[in-house]
């Protein structure tokens, strides 16, 4: 094992708890099989299923330093893996988010990895194969990843298109785990874990999701996350109107036309009406 310095080690007692997150089926411990066995991990999924929730939890169960970055099409290359900058005179490499996990034996998270240009992602090759290597260029350096390094890549193929889209060659390099929406039971479960609303209030905001879900590639682009719900719980559990907190929560977020907007108001107000 790599080892850590007081200060890091001091951080990850400090997030020892790990956070909540309710397990749908069998991906805990497909994400432990692929730990353990040096495998990076492709996680599919919509927006707001708790797919960056599970990988700080797993990150936490496995006692692991974790660094997400968030992808976007102005990633570079350098952005993952350093860069010389200059400071007081004198030139100084600072290691990018990926380097730094890598030099730690850490978990690296690559949220919507897709965001990112593909001459970019092309850098996580070495590391998905058997070498398991990140080559620094600009220093020379050949960094080997200690068996505790992970790298794990999150999308969400609604949003995917012609032009966003991974590269069979590095598709193929990780194992994947779909994920999608909870099952109602679970939802409901996580709504009252995470916020600690009432059990009939968690139905009843389960029941509307599903009916906003139904509206996915008609009325509305995405669907009503269970990210949503939490927030919908959490204001209606601080005192806030039902029917103001869901409208809030989960009609504004959604969709920016004033008659969808108007129709959903409706469902909302007969979903939770008094």
């Amino acid at each position: 094992m790599n080892d850590l310095t007081s200060h890091q080690l001091l951080n990850l007692r400090e997030t020892a708890e790990q956070p909540f997150y309710q397990p749908v089926g069998n991906e805990c411990a497909l994400f432990e099989y692929a730990y353990h066995h040096q495998l990076p991990l492709l996680i599919k999924g919509p927006t707001g299923c708790g797919k960056t929730r599970f990988v700080a939890h797993m990150a936490a169960k496995m006692a692991r330093p974790l660094i997400t970055v968030a992808c976007h099409d102005d990633l570079t290359a350098a952005d993952l893996v350093g860069r010389h900058l200059i400071g007081d005179g004198q030139t100084i490499w600072s290691d990018g988010p990926l380097t730094r996990a890598v030099r730690l034996g850490g978990i690296c998270y690559l949220d919507e990895v897709v965001e990112a240009r593909k001459d970019t992602t092309v850098v996580l090759h070495p590391l998905t194969d058997d070498r398991r290597i990140l080559p620094i260029e600009r220093t020379g350096e050949e960094l080997q990843a200690p068996q505790e390094f992970m790298l794990v890549v999150s999308y969400n193929p609604g949003y995917q298109n012609l032009l966003k889209n991974l590269k069979p060659s590095t598709r193929q390099r990780f194992i994947a785990i779909q994920f999608d929406y909870p099952p109602a039971a679970l939802e409901q479960e996580i709504l009252i874990r995470e916020t600690g609303i009432d059990a009939a209030t968690a139905q009843r905001l389960v029941k509307l999701a599903g009916h906003f879900r139904q509206l996915k590639n008609h009325d509305l682009e995405e669907a009503a996350s269970t990210r949503l719900l939490v927030y919908a719980a959490t204001l209606i559990k601080a005192g806030c109107d039902p029917i103001l907190a869901c409208q809030a929560a989960m009609v504004e977020p959604l969709t920016d036309d004033l008659d969808t907007a108007a129709a959903l108001l409706e469902v909302i107000k007969a979903s939770m009406g008094k």
